[in-house]
């Protein structure tokens, strides 16, 4: 339990959050743009579901991508001050 309690915080701290949402700002447009950009350019209606989803994933990816490497770091470093 602790070590979920760890990547918990680890999941909200460190500016990760604010990457992770520039990430999925970007790439969610690109793909949306790709998958639904005839839609946009007709006037037709957005496919609102596959539109939370294509800015959630990337989202979801750059955040896991963010916790195992800081899950990673954290494992290789020794306990303690680091030295500077």
């Amino acid at each position: 339990m602790a070590r979920l309690a760890h990547i918990c915080r680890s999941c909200v701290a460190d500016g990760v959050p604010r990457r992770s949402f520039v990430v999925a700002l970007i790439v969610g447009t690109v793909l949306n743009l790709i998958n639904q950009g005839d839609a946009l350019l007709s006037g037709d209606h957005l496919n609102l579901v596959k539109l939370l989803l294509t800015y959630a994933v990337p989202y979801c990816v750059a955040t896991y991508g963010a916790v195992s490497f800081r899950l990673t770091t954290e494992n290789r470093t020794p306990s303690g001050p680091r030295a500077t």
